[in-house]
């Protein structure tokens, strides 16, 4: 499996940006997935996961300015991000797991990094 995550850049505070991560297998396949983030120095910590068949769940403080969805059509994990703040600023990752007969394989893309000026 592959993830190859795109889309992060420049922004102001109080901008947009739109990350996507393309797979190579199936969303299907993913019994979880979605983002994480490090900062420089900084551990890296987990942005929004989504769990197949389950809920959404997000870091205290994105809630209500990001979004985790994923697109079957495109087979993409994206992630909205509002509301942009200097400390989001990152190296952000995507991630994806599968369970196969009690055993799980993580699955992680590259990075992409996101800069949010003051």
């Amino acid at each position: 499996v592959q993830l190859q995550a795109s889309g992060g850049g420049l922004v102001q505070a109080g901008g947009s940006l739109r990350l996507s991560c393309a797979s190579s297998a199936s969303l299907h396949s993913f019994n979880a997935m979605g983002w994480y983030r490090q900062a420089p120095g900084k551990e890296r910590v987990l942005v929004a996961r989504i769990i197949d068949g389950g809920p959404t769940n997000y870091a205290d403080f994105v809630l209500g300015r990001f979004t985790a969805s994923r697109n079957f059509a495109k087979n993409t994990i994206d992630l909205q991000m509002n509301s942009l703040k200097p400390e989001d600023t990152a190296v952000y990752y995507c991630y994806a797991d599968q369970l196969f007969s009690g055993s799980k394989s993580d699955y992680w893309g590259k990075g992409t990094q996101v800069t949010v000026s003051s």
